[in-house]
């Protein structure tokens, strides 16, 4: 069994983790144009992810509020609505509903995979390669997750391709963290190869091993 408790708290759980590391990300743009466009990009995962964006009048209001809240309000922008202001909304409860469909490699997620399609329509340019970057990262994350004993940088490569149909890929100049730099940082409660050969799994399965090269 995997715990949270050393990873930074969710601020809007339903969202999950993934959106919470892109708006991490997103507040390192230095350009407040390229920072603004990115937070459009955001805010239309988030609405992909509730099929019931209709339904609600105001729900994309809703959606700008709470990436400002997942921003701890520092998120400086030209949005759509003004900006709330810390302690002047309470969080917004409503149900996501997930699309149940097959997805090709379950150890990622559907939210990932939803990322990913989404990179695919930007223009290429420092934007893209930053959110590619920041996709191949977490990416590893997760692989590492499931297997605790390593992943290498080529198999990341190989099913971002995949994912991608060959339209996103990792270029030498990016930055991919190392496992043992994952594993220093607890990212994600990933234990170390010489502690999870300590421990019985109960017959948790990991990536599907035709497609995992280590």
């Amino acid at each position: 069994m995997e715990y949270n408790t050393s990873r930074e708290p969710m601020i809007i759980a339903e969202y999950g983790r993934n959106i919470q590391l892109m708006i991490e990300q997103l507040l390192k743009i230095e350009d407040r144009n390229a920072r603004t466009r990115a937070a459009y990009f955001i805010v239309e995962v988030m609405a992909q992810m509730n099929p019931q964006v209709k339904e609600s009048s105001d729900f994309m209001h809703k959606l700008w509020d709470h990436l400002h809240i997942i921003s701890q309000y520092k998120l400086d922008i030209d949005g759509p609505y003004p900006a709330p202001k810390p302690g002047t909304l309470q969080k917004r409860s409503y149900k996501i509903v997930y699309n149940q469909h097959s997805i090709q490699y379950g150890h990622y997620g559907h939210h990932l995979e939803a990322i990913i399609k989404k990179a695919i329509l930007l223009d290429d340019g420092a934007e893209k390669d930053a959110l590619v970057e920041a996709i191949a990262n977490q990416m590893k994350k997760l692989y590492l997750s499931w297997n605790h004993e390593t992943v290498n940088d080529a198999t990341i490569a190989e099913n971002l391709e995949e994912m991608s149909g060959g339209r996103l890929t990792i270029k030498e100049n990016m930055k991919i963290m190392t496992v043992s730099e994952i594993v220093a940082k607890n990212i994600g409660n990933i234990p170390s190869p010489q502690e999870h050969k300590k421990k019985k799994h109960g017959g948790k399965r990991g990536p599907q091993s035709q497609r995992s090269r280590k």
